[in-house]
């Protein structure tokens, strides 16, 4: 197949995963609330934990991270190189924002941009270890996704920098996704993943 061609149908396949909303799929097998019209009503693993407990949020987690890892792999083994792979890896996130198939309502795409990092060497365990740290630390969901983003790129250029700037670009897409939580934070006003319980 054209190399040309190849990266068209990689895009649309990516696109095409990444709509696919986890979220909404396990709240409905679960019999629980749409997470679009629940809590922070966003379709994504942490709102999943807010209404559906530590176990739906995992299969979320899982399967988004799968539909962002999937293509950016395979695109990988079949020759797909450079900015190409970063371009696949955001049509996959932009399937998990703006998903064809549940009227184009969909989450903030970092399980996603994680899956599509992760088949890097190391990425996987740097990503979600400066994840749960920031979380543990501040209680803040959003603030740990940013970090992370923002850590990436230097993650990247240490451990492969051949892919540095595809998750660059990945990056800068989640971090623009999270605008509305950087004005909250700012503002005091974004909500805690979870509240330390009071003694006594």
């Amino acid at each position: 197949m054209n190399t040309a061609v190849l990266i068209i149908v990689m895009i649309a396949v990516a696109y095409l995963l990444g709509s696919i909303s986890s979220a909404i799929l396990v709240c409905r097998l679960k019999g629980l609330p749409d997470p679009r019209s629940k809590g922070s009503k966003n379709p994504g693993a942490t709102n999943v934990l807010r209404i559906g407990g530590v176990w739906a949020a995992a299969l979320v987690f899982f399967f988004d991270m799968l539909k962002g890892a999937l293509p950016a792999y395979g695109a990988y083994l079949l020759g797909i190189h450079g900015i190409w792979l970063g371009v696949i890896a955001i049509s996959a996130c932009l399937g998990h924002m703006f998903p064809l198939f549940f009227d184009f309502k969909g989450g903030k795409g970092v399980a996603t941009a994680l899956g599509a990092m992760a088949p890097i060497s190391y990425m996987a365990v740097s990503l979600m270890g400066t994840w749960l740290l920031v979380v543990l630390l501040t209680r803040y969901s959003s603030l740990a996704a940013i970090v992370t983003c923002l850590l990436a790129p230097l993650y990247t250029l240490w451990f492969d920098d051949r892919f540095t700037l595809p998750v660059t670009m990945l990056s800068a897409l989640i971090i623009w996704r999270h605008k509305d939580n950087i004005r909250r934070l700012f503002n005091g006003e974004e909500s805690k993943m979870f509240r330390r319980k009071k003694n006594g």
